[in-house]
């Protein structure tokens, strides 16, 4: 969807990114996950975005299974797009985004907040080491070469 391709790149963001990096793609996710948005017109009129667009978006999202068609109405003919288990699983990614966008990209309060719908508490996201729990100083993470990458390939580091 980025009209770039990162073949050379060994990497799940990049992988990633080319099905959910385009400006619009999370929008129309966030929306589909946490607005109830199901039909064209639900994206439509919520992002404002070019219909040609929504529609690439959303054909994309069907390609990579991250949605599924759904018809609703045989006269018009109409569909709806709904999240799949692989769509849902973005939610903890855009989360993140959200907290990110909270502290470093909004200026006062967050305007959206996050809640266990089941006993209200907020919901937020961590990053977590298998060992010793929670861990906050981004300088505790490093990156390593994992079984997936291709053998003659350089450590990150």
């Amino acid at each position: 969807m980025l009209g770039k391709s990162y073949d050379t790149q060994v990497c799940s963001i990049a992988r990633s990114l080319e099905v959910i990096g385009e400006r619009w793609s999370l929008l129309i996710v966030r929306d589909a996950l946490f607005a109830g948005a199901t039909r064209y017109s639900d994206f439509q009129r919520s992002l404002g975005i070019a219909t040609n667009v929504l529609q690439s978006r959303l054909d994309g999202f069907v390609q990579a299974g991250i949605m599924r068609r759904h018809k609703y109405s045989e006269q018009p003919e109409l569909y709806e797009y709904l999240l799949t288990d692989k769509g849902r699983a973005l939610v903890p990614a855009l989360v993140a985004l959200t907290e990110w966008g909270d502290q470093w990209a909004t200026d006062g309060e967050p305007p959206i907040l996050y809640t266990h719908s089941v006993c209200g508490a907020g919901i937020t996201q961590q990053t977590v080491c298998a060992h010793c729990g929670r861990v906050d100083d981004p300088a505790e993470i490093q990156a390593d070469t994992g079984p997936g990458m291709p053998p003659g390939r350089r450590s990150m580091r």
